[in-house]
């Protein structure tokens, strides 16, 4: 019989015992057990994709939060800047410096109205060796990561950094 003289159901692979065109699972069977196509990911597949993702992982994560330390180290400095200008004009305007000393960040801001930290949520602000003619302004880390991290800025444009997270120096 040539593929003219098949019939419709024989030409698309249909069973012939029934009555309706439907695919054989004859030919599927012999490939696939349950009789049935394969679909998705085997468990090996998978496995491997999460080793990979886990390995990515452990490589990114040390290395964005030791940037976002960096970041907020080097914010604080130019916190401490923008303070000491702020000792600076008003030696300026009364020759000489505030003589009282902080304890906190808000008594800074009380003392400078004009002066408002950028990393306030992860460094308290103060200012010691307050005379009439020195300072020392210091950051000192509030937060987890930055805890024990202490700058230091005086009148005399000495700079200090101790264990800020790999940060040795101001730049």
């Amino acid at each position: 019989m040539n593929n003219l003289q098949r019939t419709h159901s024989e030409r698309i692979g249909a069973c012939p015992r029934r009555n309706r065109p439907q695919p054989c699972v004859a030919p599927c069977a012999a490939r696939h057990p349950a009789g049935r196509r394969q679909a998705g990911f085997t468990l090996i597949e998978v496995m491997i994709t999460l080793v990979i993702v886990a390995i990515l992982a452990a490589i990114a994560v040390p290395s964005y939060t030791s940037y976002i330390t960096k970041s907020k180290v080097r914010t604080a400095q130019a916190d401490l800047v923008s303070l000491s200008l702020n000792m600076e004009n008003l030696f300026q305007r009364q020759l000489t410096y505030p003589t009282s000393t902080t304890s906190n960040t808000n008594e800074t801001k009380a003392l400078f109205t004009g002066w408002t930290p950028a990393q306030a949520s992860d460094f308290s602000y103060t200012l010691s060796s307050a005379t009439a003619t020195t300072y020392t302004v210091t950051a000192t880390g509030t937060s987890n990561t930055l805890r024990g991290c202490t700058i230091s800025l005086t009148n005399l444009n000495v700079r200090s950094v101790n264990n800020c997270g790999g940060i040795t120096g101001w730049q």
